[in-house]
């Protein structure tokens, strides 16, 4: 979701109670019960999936102005877990008075509607990138999409985001910094 949120949608969240989270802290875990809708007031929080294999997917890195899990307002649980990347404030709201405000407000309902939108394409994006066959190619694609590469620290985050291994991700970071052609 885009950091800068329509106003509508902040009133959605007018009077919600905040939690504070600390690094590596969930805020849900897949499976649980949907109670709360939640907005990313400041810090990050990544929205992750295991896969069978045990590999770990980012299939969000939510900033200040983000909806948590959004599709979750519609389900009964949770598909995937919210970790906080460091230090978080995330507004909290019952489901129930969520959604009762969006059948209430229409200027909220059809911000909602725009936003959730925007977060189909970007899944169908962040899909066509994990699509490609090479990661050099998931790479250029990710940075095309108006990225910058992280720190050192947070590189594994971006191997998990692009769908490949930090060994796959560092081999190819290491080849672009010496200028070496790939396979």
């Amino acid at each position: 979701m885009i950091a800068i949120m329509q106003q509508p949608l902040l009133a959605l969240f007018e009077g919600a109670r905040s939690i504070d989270l600390c690094a590596g802290e969930a805020l849900f875990l897949a499976g649980q019960t949907v109670e709360r809708m939640f907005l990313v007031r400041s810090g990050r929080v990544r929205l992750q999936r295991h896969t069978a294999h045990g590999t770990m997917l980012i299939l969000q890195n939510a900033g200040p102005g983000t909806v948590l899990a959004e599709a979750s307002a519609y389900s009964p649980t949770y598909h995937c877990d919210a970790v906080c990347a460091g230090i978080a404030r995330v507004a909290a709201v019952r489901r129930c008075a969520f959604l009762a405000a969006l059948r209430d407000r229409p200027a909220e309902a059809e911000a909602w509607a725009a936003m959730l939108a925007r977060s189909v394409q970007a899944a169908r994006v962040r899909a066509e990138i994990r699509s490609l066959p090479r990661v050099a190619e998931r790479l250029d694609a990710w940075l095309a999409e108006g990225n910058a590469l992280p720190g050192k620290g947070q590189r594994q985050e971006l191997a998990a985001e692009l769908g490949v291994t930090r060994e796959a991700l560092y081999r190819e970071l290491s080849r672009r910094r010496t200028g070496r052609e790939g396979p």
